[in-house]
Formats: structure tokens, C-alpha cells, sequence
């Protein structure tokens, strides 16, 4: 993509990431990496303008949870090795956790569903807990209908009947700076909508 540092990891249909770094604030391409817990290549990092930024693509867990808790665990030691660092990070991309009973409809909501077990809930509150903030939910704390991902069948994008699982966890200081994080749910064509996060 002109103008941009492009950069994918994937391997087949099954799963993958990419970051695309603008050139207009890294003029050199930046070095990309992946963190040691990286497996189906689901975690890719940049650092960009001194923020580590990560694209992430957390497995579902319906094939094989305990590989998606061992994602999730790993995910946590690496926010904290971050904060220990003090770097500035932004984690994105789908985490495949519904925070809360907030962020499923509630025609969706299955206390058994993969997704919204209490042990990956659990999971995610460890790693937010790590210096992070869930900018989506910050700057919309009341909406009911915040949703990035809607079931592929009886037209549920249409009707708002979705979870959210997509996400972007930045490091507080840069969550500050955080004016505008919206789902753009009519943009693309996955089940999914992106996230859009603007920082001043």
C-alpha cells in the first residue's frame, strides 16, 4: 500500500496479523517482531514514534481452549514486562473475550459460550490490569450497544445483535491523548468491524 510500511504474518486462511505503519511517522521502515509466545502467527509488534504497538489475533478456543488460556496468560506477562519497562504500548486486534456481560447483546448473552467463560474474563481483567485501558469502553462507558463482532447469519449486523471482542488496550498515558474510538460498523465485509482509535 503506498505510503505505507507494510507488513503481514500469516500462514493459509486459518489465521494471521499485519501492521501497515504510515511513512509520514516512520520515515525508515520500522523493525517488526514477534514476542515469544507467538504460535499460528497471531502477534505482531512495531515500535513506532516510541509506542510498541501490537496487531492481535487471539484464538477462539473453541478447538482448543487451554491453548487459547496459555495465549491469553502470556499475553498478560508480556503487558507487565511492558509496564516494568515502561514502555508505551497499544495492544490491537481481536482478543475473542466479551469484557462483560456489557459487551455481548443480550440475545447473545450464554454463560458457557467460549467467550464469555469467567476464567477468560478473569484473564482479560489480568491483563488490562497491567497498566492498560480498554479505550473503546473509556470514551463510550454507558453504551449497550457497543459491538464489534455480529453472528453471520439472520442478519444480526443489521439488527446490532453482536459482541464485543475487538478491542485497543493502550498503556494510560497514551489512553489520555485517546479523542475518538469508534466501531465502524458498515465498514469491509468480515463479521467483524474495525475499531478505530485517534489519539491528539
Amino acid at each position: 500500500m503506498e505510503g505505507y510500511w507494510c507488513y503481514w504474518h500469516g500462514g493459509g486462511g486459518y489465521s494471521g496479523v499485519g501492521l501497515h505503519v504510515s511513512k509520514s511517522i516512520a520515515p525508515d521502515r520500522p523493525l517488526f517482531s514477534h514476542p515469544s509466545f507467538d504460535y499460528e502467527n497471531r502477534i505482531v509488534c512495531a515500535e513506532v514514534g516510541g509506542i510498541t504497538v501490537a496487531s492481535i489475533y487471539v484464538p477462539n478456543g473453541g478447538r482448543d481452549f487451554p491453548a487459547k488460556m496459555r495465549f491469553l496468560e502470556a499475553m498478560e506477562a508480556f503487558a507487565c514486562l511492558m509496564r516494568q519497562e515502561q514502555r508505551t504500548v497499544a495492544f490491537c486486534g481481536d482478543l475473542n473475550v466479551a469484557r462483560t456481560d456489557r459487551d455481548v447483546h443480550p440475545k447473545e448473552r450464554k454463560p458457557r459460550a467460549i467467550g464469555q467463560l469467567p476464567e477468560e474474563r478473569a484473564q482479560l481483567e489480568r491483563i488490562i490490569a497491567c497498566g492498560l485501558v480498554d479505550v473503546g469502553r473509556a470514551l463510550d462507558p454507558e453504551n449497550e450497544a457497543l459491538f464489534t463482532w455480529w453472528p453471520p447469519w439472520r442478519n444480526m449486523r443489521a439488527r446490532n445483535i453482536g459482541w464485543r471482542l475487538d478491542y485497543v488496550l493502550a498503556s494510560a498515558s497514551l489512553a489520555a491523548r485517546a479523542t475518538a474510538c469508534p466501531v465502524q460498523k458498515e465498514v469491509g465485509t468480515s463479521d467483524h468491524a474495525p475499531v478505530l482509535a485517534t489519539f491528539g
